[in-house]
């Protein structure tokens, strides 16, 4: 083991598991689990409100696996990744207040709590429920994989090994924090993020000679690196716009980034996380995804794309260094595993045990099963991740895919379309849901786009004629 390296991701864990214990104490003295343990009160400001949306987007996608991506197709996929940048003030200026206000009106903890006092339909609840266990579950996959590459790749433990020690230290301050400390986690890793790609595009930068060498050297080897269709030439302008769709506009149907869009204290801290979380998305995005290129030129050869960021820190860097830049990749995956680790135990605690089986449940009660849901939902997680795919960004795209063929228009249409209802969210998260399934399975791409295209035209299509048809038969029988 190179101690050098480990030493900073050391320091990150204690200075996280102290965050959980601060926060713990706010769980524990809150009038209201439930506000407290699943929406921190509602009371974020603007600074940690933009850190913690641009540290749940930016996952092990954005600093493994998306710079893997970027390794293997060149400046294509830096094209393809930009369209993230505007996500945070897409999904606020979209929600907004109107989402904060209808929220706070309904007393909605969670985005399923929403839909339901808006649609009054229960199934409704049970579909968005199951989608977000469904495709949060393989996003979770996802991130812990990432995170035990990360600490295989650094500390040199066996991946098993490594499992163990990433997914216990989420585990411990998010089981005992709740959603204030993975707020007040986000921050920091948020900033830890933001110094981690300017530190290591500074170093590769210097590694490859400069950008003009290292462009010169990528074109020798394949001028394609330099296009904007990849070094196959399999990114065409279809496939590159309907990915902005699904990276772009598209998130203001995830769930963990809208949740976000509930929990500021006041429309002040929503203008500047407007501003804020645009500028750090875009630092991160750029930065991350234009490193993955240039690592093509600096060190040649890396056959697994998740491994790109940490052969190259710990090439191009001093070992200390490499370690306190590395632990921005660690960041980025706890941050996004935290949130969704808290969205599924909300999703089965609030949305479906409170709601169906037990809804005078005490509050006791409640919190006690709110621990185990969500240390069993992160034991689940670890056995899965016990077998990985070779890049995990394709199964984070997946549950990003679906998550938005799922939500985007009962959100959206339920607070800009009067008509909207509960048939109507209904029958287009049914569709959503089961085409973006069968369409992944049996023909991804169609007709040159992304997947998640052709499931979010449906739904939509679906979304109108149901609530118009049934809006009109209601109309008759009164």
């Amino acid at each position: 083991m190179n101690m050098s390296v480990i030493w900073p991701l050391i320091v990150f864990l204690v200075l996280i598991f102290f965050v959980g214990i601060y926060a713990s104490k706010h769980v524990q003295s809150s009038s209201s689990f439930i506000q407290e343990y699943f929406l921190g009160s509602r009371e974020l400001g603007g600074f940690i409100l933009a850190m913690t949306m641009a540290a749940t987007y930016g996952s092990a996608s954005s600093f493994l696996s998306g710079p893997g991506a970027a390794y293997h197709y060149g400046l294509a996929w830096v094209l393809l990744a930009m369209s993230q940048v505007a996500t945070g003030y897409f999904v606020l200026m979209i929600l907004g207040k109107k989402f904060a206000i209808m929220a706070r009106q309904y007393k909605a903890v969670t985005l399923v709590d929403f839909l339901f006092a808006r649609y009054k339909n229960q199934l409704v609840v049970i579909l968005a429920a199951l989608s977000i266990i469904i495709f949060l579950f393989s996003a979770m996959v996802a991130q812990w994989i990432g995170g035990a590459r990360l600490v295989e790749s650094l500390t040199g433990l066996s991946y098993t090994t490594a499992l163990i020690i990433f997914a216990s230290s989420v585990l411990i301050y998010v089981v005992i924090g709740g959603f204030r400390a993975v707020a007040i986690t986000d921050m920091v890793q948020g900033l830890i993020m933001v110094a981690g790609t300017v530190i290591l595009f500074v170093a590769a930068l210097k590694a490859g000679g400069g950008m003009e060498n290292i462009m010169m050297k990528l074109g020798e080897e394949n001028p394609n690196l330099l296009s904007p269709y990849g070094n196959d030439r399999s990114l065409t302008s279809l496939y590159v716009s309907s990915f902005w769709i699904l990276v772009g506009v598209g998130v203001v149907g995830l769930p963990q980034v809208a949740v976000r869009a509930m929990s500021y204290k006041n429309a002040k801290a929503m203008h500047r996380a407007l501003v804020i979380g645009t500028i750090v998305v875009g630092v991160i995005m750029l930065g991350m995804h234009l490193i993955g290129v240039m690592a093509r030129a600096i060190i040649p050869g890396i056959t697994i794309g998740d491994k790109v960021m940490p052969e190259l820190a710990m090439t191009i860097m001093p070992d200390w260094l490499a370690g306190i830049v590395l632990a921005a990749p660690m960041a980025a995956i706890m941050s996004t595993v935290d949130s969704l680790l808290l969205l599924v135990s909300s999703a089965v605690v609030k949305d479906l045990y409170l709601h169906f089986i037990n809804k005078k449940a005490e509050e006791q009660k409640v919190k006690k099963l709110s621990f185990i849901v969500t240390t069993i939902v992160g034991i689940v997680v670890f056995i899965v991740a016990l077998q990985p795919p070779d890049l995990i960004i394709w199964l984070n795209l997946f549950s990003f895919g679906g998550l938005e063929a799922v939500f985007i228009w009962p959100v959206v249409l339920g607070l800009y379309w009067q008509q909207a209802n509960g048939p109507g969210a209904a029958s287009s998260m049914v569709i959503g849901m089961v085409s973006y399934i069968l369409l992944n399975t049996f023909y991804p791409n169609a007709f040159g786009m992304h997947t998640v295209v052709l499931p979010i035209l449906l739904s939509l299509i679906t979304f109108v004629a149901v609530s118009l048809l049934s809006g009109r038969q209601n109309w008759k029988q009164a």
